[in-house]
């Protein structure tokens, strides 16, 4: 009798110290309810509860990756644009994380689905093309306002990744590049012409006031002529031209 006695009590230790004996890892959290309710939370490491009365749920402390599935937006500005984003969250209260939501996960992304098609929905294409930085911020702000108090989940960083437009809107943002382009260009050359008509002007009126670089400009002028060799100079000064220019006309 007394064997059946120590078997049985063998058998049942056997059978309850699995449930009684819980490890907690390094990056989790246990939170132990009792008969449903709240009891305690428990930190990493060799953890003792009462089996079939006590109940633990493991909550993981580690930085969550998830990337958004792509959701179709209408900005601002009337632009029907596909956009995805990548979401990282973490829990930093794991009570309330069991307590206070009943999927911590799966609530965080839903949330950010719909803040990120809000925000969008009321920002330019402009300002998302141009300022994405801006806009991961204010998305990260507004759902981490939502989730880190009553759900005891921070949210650390929303990048949006790539943003797909339409083949239209794609070809007039081209024809828009190609034009800023070629103001551009245009711009410059003006702006070459000035600044060469302005040096010309100032070198006139230093040759104007020196005759003597005048001179000298023409004879350079002739050895350039003379460098080419498919021609006859006949060198004429500068005195004879001005003779030759005084010279009254036969009427």
């Amino acid at each position: 009798m007394d064997t059946w006695i120590i078997f049985l009590i063998v058998a049942v230790v056997v059978v309850l110290l699995p449930l009684a004996v819980k490890i907690v890892k390094q990056y989790e959290r246990g939170v132990v309810l009792r008969f449903g309710r709240l009891v305690s939370s428990r930190n990493p490491g060799f953890n003792v509860i009462l089996p079939l009365i006590d109940r633990m749920t493991r909550v993981s402390l580690r930085i969550v990756t998830t990337v958004l599935e792509p959701q179709e937006v209408i900005t601002k500005d009337n632009v029907t644009i596909k956009v995805d984003a990548v979401l990282y969250f973490m829990v930093i209260d794991p009570v309330k994380a069991v307590i206070n939501v009943e999927n911590f996960r799966e609530a965080t992304i839903q949330l950010a689905l719909t803040t990120m098609r809000s925000v969008l929905g009321q920002s330019d294409l402009d300002e998302l093309l141009a300022h994405r930085d801006q806009i991961n911020l204010r998305l990260r702000q507004i759902i981490d306002e939502q989730t880190e108090t009553p759900w005891g989940v921070r949210v650390t960083l929303v990048e949006v990744k790539d943003a797909l437009l339409p083949e239209s809107m794609q070809r007039a943002m081209a024809r828009q590049a190609e034009a800023e382009r070629e103001k551009r260009a245009k711009l410059i050359h003006a702006e070459g012409e000035k600044a060469a008509a302005a040096t010309l002007a100032d070198a006139a009126q230093i040759i104007q006031s020196q005759p003597a670089a005048l001179q000298l400009r023409y004879l350079q002028t002739l050895v350039e002529i003379a460098g080419e060799k498919n021609s006859t100079i006949i060198p004429l000064t500068l005195d004879i031209v001005s003779a030759l220019a005084n010279v009254p006309k036969l009427k």
